[in-house]
This record gives C-alpha cells, sequence and structure tokens, in this order.
C-alpha cells in the first residue's frame, strides 16, 4: 500500500498548496442471533481513499474506491476544483501548519485473531446465550449479537506525512425482554452495544461472562414485579455503565467546537457553551474531571493519530470543574482560537474527518462504592442506560435506565422499575459530591454516535467510576 501512496502523492498533477491522501481498508462481520435462531452472518469488505487538498488556504475533499493512479488523480482534480472554488469565499485561510508532517504507526492490543474462530462457532455461544436466558416462560425475548472490525489506515501528505494505524475492535451483545401481562421490561449487559472494546476474541473468553447472563435473566423477570421508581427529588447513584451516557451526551457533545462555531446546528445542533466560556467557565463541582485520552489500552476509540495526522495526547478537557478546552481538531482550533484536542475523525474512507469524540472519561477519585452507599440516608441507584433525550445545545436532559434500586439508611434495598431522571447540564455536574476510586473505575464503548451529513456513525469510549449526584430530580415511567 505505501509505494502505491507514495507514488501517487508524487505523480499527483495539481498546483495545490498541500496535498494528503487517507486510505483505508476495513473487514467488519456481525452476528446475530434471537431466540436462539440465527438472523444474520454477515461480512463485508471496503477499501477505498480520501483525497484532501489545500488551495488558497481552503480545503477541498474527494473519495475513490479504486487506488490505481488514475483513480487517485481524478479525485484529487476534484477535489482541488473545490478548493479553489471555495477560496473566492473563504471564512478562514488555513496553512501547512494545519497539516503538520508526522510519522508514525499505531496497533491496537490484541491476543486473538478474528480468524481463529469459525463463524459456526460464533454461532453456537450466541444460541447458547440466548439458550441460558431463556430462563422463564416471563422471557418473551432473547437476543444475543456479536460485531467485528478490523481496519487498517495509511495517511501520507506532500509534506512527508507517513503514518499507519491497525485496530481491531469487539463489541458483543445480549438481553432479554420479560413481560407479564402489559408490563415489560428489558435487560441487557449494561446497555445495547456497551461491551465495545479494542482487541480481538480474547474478549469474549471472560470469566464472569456467563454469571453475566444469568444475572440478566433473573434481573428482567425481577423488574417485573418491582414497584415504580417515585418521583422526588433525592440523592442519585450512577453506575459506569449509565455514566457513559451521560458523559457523551452532557459533556462530549457540547465540547466539540464545531458545535460551537455553528456548523452543525442545522443537523447535530449547538451547544450551550461558547467560546468565550473556555478558561473560565465552571462546567461542575471540583470532583469532575474529563480527559480526552485516545492512548488508553484496550478502549474503544483508541489511536495513535487522528484522521489528519495530529498525533494523540491525554488532555483535561475539563478539570476541577473548569472548562479547558474543546473537542476540536487542528483546523477547528486555528479558527476559534481556542485549545483543542487530536480528534478530527471519520467513519470510512469515504467521509471527510470532522471534530469527534473518541475516547472521553471521568478521572476517579478516591470513595469506595460503599462508602458511597453508606454515606445515604435516602437515594436511587441505577444502571444501564434504557433511553435517553437531550435538547439540540445540550442542555435540558432526561434519561432513563434499565434497573435500579432504592438507598436507604445506607443500604440498597428493593428493586424499582423505570427508573429516570432529569436536570440541566450545569446544574446536574454541580451536583456531583462524590467520585468512586480507581477500583471502580470501568470502560465501556458505543459504535452509534452519529453527526455530519452526510451521516457518519463513529466509534468511541468512555470510562467512568461510580458517582453520586445530590438533590435530583427522579421519576417513574409508568
Amino acid at each position: 500500500m505505501w509505494s502505491e501512496l507514495t507514488k501517487a502523492i508524487a505523480h499527483l498533477n495539481i498546483p495545490a498548496d498541500w496535498i494528503g491522501i487517507r486510505a483505508v481498508k476495513e473487514t467488519a462481520s456481525i452476528h446475530f442471533v434471537r431466540d436462539g435462531l440465527p438472523k444474520s452472518n454477515g461480512k463485508y469488505l471496503t477499501t477505498g481513499a480520501m483525497l484532501e487538498v489545500m488551495v488558497n488556504g481552503c480545503l477541498g475533499y474527494a473519495a475513490t474506491n479504486s487506488l490505481s493512479l488514475p483513480s487517485l488523480q481524478t479525485a484529487s482534480q476534484i477535489a482541488y476544483k473545490q478548493a479553489l472554488a471555495a477560496s473566492e469565499w473563504w471564512i478562514y485561510k488555513f496553512n501547512e501548519n494545519t497539516r503538520p508532517k508526522v510519522v508514525g504507526e499505531y496497533n491496537s492490543p490484541f491476543v486473538e485473531p478474528f480468524d481463529a474462530i469459525s463463524p459456526g462457532e460464533i454461532n453456537d455461544l450466541l444460541i447458547r446465550v440466548c439458550q441460558k436466558l431463556k430462563i422463564n416462560d416471563k422471557i418473551v425475548q432473547t437476543t444475543a449479537r456479536i460485531n467485528t472490525s478490523e481496519k487498517e489506515t495509511w495517511f501520507v501528505s506532500s509534506n512527508g506525512s507517513e503514518v499507519y494505524q491497525k485496530i481491531l475492535s469487539l463489541g458483543n451483545h445480549f438481553g432479554a425482554i420479560a413481560q407479564d401481562g402489559a408490563i415489560v421490561q428489558p435487560r441487557t449487559n449494561n446497555g445495547t452495544e456497551a461491551n465495545s472494546y479494542q482487541g480481538g476474541w480474547e474478549l469474549l473468553k471472560q470469566d464472569h461472562l456467563w454469571s453475566q447472563v444469568e444475572k440478566v435473566s433473573e434481573q428482567a423477570l425481577e423488574l417485573l414485579t418491582a414497584p415504580e421508581c417515585p418521583d422526588t427529588r433525592t440523592n442519585l447513584v450512577l453506575a459506569p455503565d449509565q455514566m457513559m451516557l451521560q458523559i457523551h451526551e452532557s459533556v462530549g457533545h457540547p465540547l466539540e467546537i464545531d458545535r460551537i462555531l455553528g456548523d452543525e446546528r442545522n443537523y447535530a445542533g449547538g451547544s450551550f457553551v461558547t467560546k468565550e466560556d473556555f478558561g473560565q467557565l465552571k462546567y461542575g463541582s471540583s470532583l469532575m474531571n474529563i480527559t480526552f485520552d485516545p492512548t488508553v489500552k484496550g478502549e474503544f476509540a483508541s489511536y495513535g493519530f487522528d484522521d489528519t495526522g495530529a498525533v494523540a495526547t491525554k488532555e483535561y478537557v475539563i478539570k476541577e470543574g473548569i472548562l479547558q478546552r474543546g473537542l476540536g481538531s487542528l483546523e477547528s482550533q486555528s479558527r476559534a482560537d481556542l485549545p483543542g484536542v487530536a480528534c478530527a475523525r471519520a467513519s470510512s474512507w469515504n467521509r471527510p474527518a470532522i471534530d469527534r469524540m473518541a475516547n472521553l472519561n471521568l478521572e476517579p477519585g478516591n470513595a469506595t462504592f460503599d462508602e458511597m452507599i453508606s454515606g445515604i440516608e435516602q437515594g436511587v441507584y441505577m444502571e444501564s442506560n434504557r433511553s435517553w433525550s437531550i435538547d439540540d445545545r445540550r442542555y435540558k436532559f432526561q434519561f432513563g435506565c434499565e434497573y435500579a434500586k432504592l438507598i436507604e439508611n445506607g443500604k440498597l434495598t428493593k428493586t424499582i422499575r423505570n427508573p429516570n431522571y432529569r436536570a440541566t447540564t450545569p446544574e446536574f455536574w454541580h451536583s456531583l459530591i462524590q467520585v468512586g476510586n480507581a477500583d471502580n473505575w470501568q470502560m465501556y464503548g458505543t459504535p452509534f454516535c452519529g453527526k455530519g451529513e452526510p451521516n457518519q456513525a463513529i466509534w468511541v469510549g468512555h470510562g467512568s467510576p461510580f458517582c453520586v449526584f445530590a438533590n435530583v430530580e427522579v421519576f417513574g415511567g409508568g
């Protein structure tokens, strides 16, 4: 691949100030079983390249599914014409500092490659999961799914960049739906597709897999006879699998600099955060420490370089509650004159890179889970996201969870169903009063973060400990 791309860069016949080629090869599979019956067994391969050129301070793009020199030349000419036309109407002029030279390599960790297990063995495992979930006739549906991806990316540029990255990722999901008359309750392993990580088949060979399957089915039945979540204001304890959604929606999206600049307002929305807030805004309590960190081993959105070649580093976006920097690529940083991160990411070869979350994590505090619960006289504990709703400025929200328990006199007591909570983003994060320690920090991921026109569904990771929030409005869904 390197020889074709470096040869192409040397031979592209366009008078551009800078040229970049990002070639991608991805092999992915999906295996899905419902009620013990295989429903999907698919595998696909996609290969292509995105040409990016800079002309008179403007960027133009064109993609091709052929890596031949004539195809790359044609795409570069299209991109050049786009950039040249846009240069008459530029709102900000870029230069080569926006695309600095970088050379390097990143390989995600894995033990067992994906060809080590046959599709038949995968189906057998998923069928067995569904069978183990079906512990009672009131379990009316069982599902199990495994998604895999092996993705290679090559990035070269006219100013000498050469970056290679290989990422293996696997997501597994299983769940049960229980029904008793009009009462219907779902339960999954930490929420839909939340168990998504970088690695190989070893991610499935965990000692706790079958105990987790048993727990999911038992809790689905338990919810059928549980009382509704009360409508009240109280202390709220969130498990890490729900903190994933909380961080994603109320921290990640509002801090994307392109949204703050208005680029996504007609589709994904804007943000309540302004350019003037950076370095000033007290986003949450002093216990709130959020990092952008694509360097975490095995987390779903880890990488060494973003899709424009910017070097990935761990950065605090919120430190001790104060907003520090945005989720903005090199060009967004230039446009907004704000500090950002290496977050220019594209979902595939046929999409240009835009500002995206990667791994966005809440750093651990010093409380144990037992200390949190024992210090609460009245409260509610919630796990696993079930529903979400948040306005297009990422300000007002309400989220629902699959499973909850009352906290009474320092102990977890009754199971309750249909738990929900709502707040505004600043109100909620200012109510953070305890953050769990490193022992109860857990990471999860999702492949479903959508943004951009045309749409780009991309994978992100979020890690967090258990957390306690004071005086939060909770309510039931009956």
